[in-house]
């Protein structure tokens, strides 16, 4: 009778512990499909085009790890041209819209028709996600997609502008729509010294002018798209813009414009560049050839995805790069006696190139996503100019001596600068936190944990 007291005694201790941890672990599951629940949702809208979609990519993984799940939304055209090489994940969704291109290749003389389409059907798709599904807290969309913020707000969704060029070209653009149109001039092609002066910014001169305000510029189409982006932004009572920039780099023109907030978010680059880590994949032939070479002696050539570059233009970058006698790896097809000396590919990651050791100067198009790129990865970079020009700044740049190690210590200055705005605690980092805290309480610690 003895032992089966206490046998009775013990199972009903054992029972009560169970039905305890039972109801202690439901609550616990619970807890986390509320916070689930809660999670921040947001909707990324990106122009079909890499220079967009690399840095639209980029602040999705930033608001990923700030606990936020995101929608990419872009055409089918962008996925099936692989501009996306990413698969989805449990906080990353994506979402696609025919704008008639789902190729990816626009014919000249489709752009107006491409523009039209891409609102029209962008703008019912995108109100169809939105209203398909729960949660969405915010719509986030590039340059060029005005109608985005209209969408958002007949929705009554906050929307923000992610501005992916620099914090000083937006206030340009400000300005030329807002009572400095004859300052800033329609006419300068001809006058390329001549001098500006803008509230608030250093002073410019005609050929420091985004080059869709130039009489020269060829895109017809793309100037209006950034009145209505501005007409867009005045029609918020709270409008916001976050910059693809950071403190340091740009102080005056992230404070020039007294209207409107701008927010950096930047350097929107990958988290292994700023944790330190080795983003390339050794197997590629490009990698190979790379850690084949000492440190600091390539000269890497690109001149992004979209440029076009004249007859005359490419005879002088390879007469520049024949006289250097550097190795370098070059994103161009071009001659046979260029490929004896270096390397020359269809396409490579640039962010894998720019961090190899081998690494000595980038010359560049100066691209935004390739100036800061550069600036995170301490790269020298040299502009396109004459053979002769091209080889004398090389040489600068990747032979020894005093000018040489000048340079390299700025960009090294830039490159720590940058690392440290956009890590945790770092100028960028608490903007964009509390630029999500503002939208929707998000727990930054349990999403660690």
């Amino acid at each position: 009778m003895h032992w089966s007291y206490i046998n009775l005694t013990e199972l009903k201790y054992k029972t009560t512990i169970l039905f305890l941890f039972r109801l202690f672990t439901t609550h616990i599951k619970y807890q986390i499909i509320m916070l689930k629940q809660r999670q921040s949702q947001f909707v990324i809208v990106t122009f079909p085009a890499q220079g967009h979609i690399n840095p639209a990519f980029q602040f999705a993984e930033h608001l990923i790890r700030l606990g936020v799940h995101v929608t990419f939304f872009t055409t089918i055209g962008a996925h099936n041209q692989g501009m996306i090489k990413s698969p989805p994940t449990d906080c990353l969704s994506f979402a696609t819209f025919s704008d008639g291109y789902d190729d990816g290749v626009v014919p000249m003389d489709d752009a107006k028709k491409q523009w039209d389409q891409l609102k029209h059907n962008g703008s019912k798709a995108l109100t169809d996600l939105i209203v398909s599904t729960t949660n969405k807290q915010c719509i986030v969309y590039t340059m060029l997609l005005p109608w985005v913020a209209d969408v958002a707000r007949e929705l009554h969704l906050p929307s923000a502008l992610l501005w992916i060029q620099p914090a000083m070209v937006f206030d340009i653009y400000y300005y030329y729509y807002n009572g400095f149109a004859d300052v800033i001039g329609n006419d300068s092609d001809d006058q390329p010294s001549c001098s500006i002066q803008l509230p608030g910014l250093p002073s410019l001169t005609t050929c420091d002018l985004p080059s869709f305000l130039l009489a020269s510029n060829p895109y017809s189409l793309v100037l209006p798209q950034f009145q209505a982006q501005l007409e867009a932004l005045e029609k918020e009572s709270n409008p916001k813009v976050l910059v693809n920039t950071f403190d340091a780099l740009e102080p005056e023109a992230l404070k020039a414009l007294k209207k409107l907030n701008l927010v950096s978010v930047g350097p929107l680059v990958p988290y292994s560049i700023l944790d330190g880590k080795d983003p390339s994949n050794g197997s590629k032939n490009y990698i190979k050839w790379l850690n084949s070479k000492s440190e600091s002696s390539v000269i890497y050539v690109s001149f992004g995805s979209l440029l076009v570059l004249k007859k005359q233009q490419m005879e002088e970058i390879a007469r520049g790069l024949l006289d250097c006698g550097r190795p370098f790896l070059e994103k161009l097809s071009c001659r046979e006696e260029l490929e004896q000396m270096g390397m020359i590919v269809p396409w490579c990651s640039q962010v894998e190139v720019l961090s190899h050791p081998s690494l000595g100067c980038f010359m560049t198009h100066c691209g935004w996503n390739s100036t800061l790129e550069s600036l995170v990865l301490g790269v020298p970079m040299d502009g396109i100019v004459e053979g002769y020009e091209i080889k004398r700044c090389l040489e600068l740049v990747v032979v020894d001596g005093e000018r040489r190690e000048a340079i390299r210590r700025n960009a090294k200055k830039w490159k720590e600068l940058a690392t440290e705005a956009a890590k945790e605690v770092g100028s960028s980092f608490n903007n964009l936190k509390a630029f999500v805290d503002e939208i929707g309480e998000v727990n930054v610690v349990v999403k660690r944990v």
